[in-house]
């Protein structure tokens, strides 16, 4: 199986990872771990709202939608501005591959992680036996979209999609989430008060949108409910397998890994539908980062500015193309990737990624954030992840020190901290 090979990009994170524990961008702190949930938001008063709810339920109940469940999800349901505010900025909110990766596999993650490996390994054991993925992908994909289920979402379903559906930047994709969601609430899955989820209505341990839980979700338990929003992950880790199958999983074949390219490699093979056979790619003297044969045959990718300029360099598979069915972006799918293999004890990326545009090393990141926070100053981890809290302790600083406040990390700043 092949496919091509990709140059580096920073991408703007997909509806699932943006609600991926810490690997949201914008209100999360710099450190990879774990945070107290937001509160739920509050519906407030809006008369168009209230129109548009009573024309929409003429038009849900010619899909087949009974006026008791439209009474049983709309009753306390209401419009919700924080869900627009956050529709509207969500494209401004971008990662490099780096710091993703930083946060993706963050040393609370993995650690998370493999504790719940763990505590779930029979029952991941047998939803792979039953679906042919394998347990740590499965968990990988669990620990990114919702740290695990620490962070399943806490915003009413009906609420949030209604909001969005009548603001209209999307209004026809969102009803159409909304008509799923209530299906998902005739169905018996679900009561109106215990379905939610993000703010843009992805549901449960691995933030199903309503359309995908309809086509993809499975009672693993046997109870006659499909229940991804409880306690117990089990359906929800046995959706995502189902998901995952039957979007071409391959058993045994890896998303990829980090691989070593030889010198004067040709720049002419990246991109995407350029891929060869892992026996191609040893030919031209390509070999696994750890040593060894490729690891399956496909594409790879860079995660530096320059592929031959020492950034880490991935070969990526059929099975990396099946993960971005689950989420299509790239930086997602090599954060599963990357963290499934450290879930099974694998190291860290070997190559390093380079300067990024403040001529700033990850290792120099990680040192401001120590020197901030010990200056009184707290970052919330020393992750080299330059995120609000750290940009806050920055703007602090300055200030303190009669500084021009920008809130920007330089390798001036590092040195007078020094």
């Amino acid at each position: 199986m092949t496919i091509g090979l990709l140059t580096r990009r920073s991408v703007t994170l997909g509806l699932t990872a943006l609600l991926a524990g810490c690997v949201q961008s914008g209100g999360a702190p710099s450190g990879g771990g774990f945070r107290a949930p937001d509160p739920a938001p509050r519906p407030v008063p809006n008369a168009g709202w209230d129109a548009w709810v009573e024309g929409f339920k003429g038009r849900a109940a010619g899909r087949g939608i009974t006026s008791g469940t439209l009474d049983a999800a709309f009753r306390g349901a209401g419009f919700l501005p924080e869900v627009i505010e956050k529709d509207r900025n969500q494209t401004e909110f971008k990662r490099s591959l780096e710091d993703y990766l930083a946060i993706a596999a963050s040393a609370e993650r993995v650690s998370l992680g493999q504790a719940k490996l763990r505590e779930y390994g029979g029952t991941l054991a047998a939803i792979e036996g039953r679906y042919g993925v394998e347990a740590h992908v499965v968990a990988a994909v669990w620990g990114l979209e919702s740290f695990f289920g620490t962070r399943r979402g806490n915003v009413p379903v009906v609420s949030a999609l209604s909001t969005l559906a009548y603001e209209g930047r999307r209004g026809e994709f969102f009803e159409g989430q909304l008509v799923a969601a209530l299906r998902i609430l005739q169905n018996g899955d679900i009561g109106a008060a215990g379905m939610t989820g993000s703010w843009a209505g992805a549901m449960g341990h691995t933030q199903f949108i309503p359309t995908s839980y309809l086509e993809f979700a499975v009672d693993f338990t046997g109870d006659g409910r499909r229940d991804i929003w409880g306690e117990d992950p089990s359906d929800a880790l046995a959706s995502t397998a189902a998901y995952l199958s039957r979007s071409g999983w391959t058993r045994g074949l890896p998303w990829g890994g980090e691989v070593n390219l030889p010198a004067g490699f040709n720049t002419g093979l990246l991109g995407r539908g350029k891929g060869k056979s892992a026996a191609e790619w040893s030919a031209l003297g390509v070999t696994a980062a750890g040593g060894g044969p490729v690891p399956g045959g496909g594409s790879i990718i860079s995660g530096g500015s320059n592929i031959l300029g020492g950034g880490p360099a991935f070969l990526l598979t059929q099975n990396f193309n099946v993960i971005l069915r689950y989420n299509n972006a790239e930086n997602y799918a090599i954060g599963v990737g990357h963290l499934s293999d450290r879930l099974l004890g694998r190291g860290a990326i070997r190559a390093s990624f380079g300067p990024d545009a403040a001529g700033m090393t990850i290792a120099d990141r990680q040192e401001l954030q120590r020197l901030l926070t010990a200056a009184g100053f707290d970052t919330g981890g020393s992750d080299g992840v330059i995120g609000a809290k750290t940009k806050a302790a920055i703007s602090g600083y300055q200030a303190s020190a009669g500084l021009a406040v920008t809130g920007e990390p330089s390798l001036e700043l590092l040195r007078r901290l020094r």
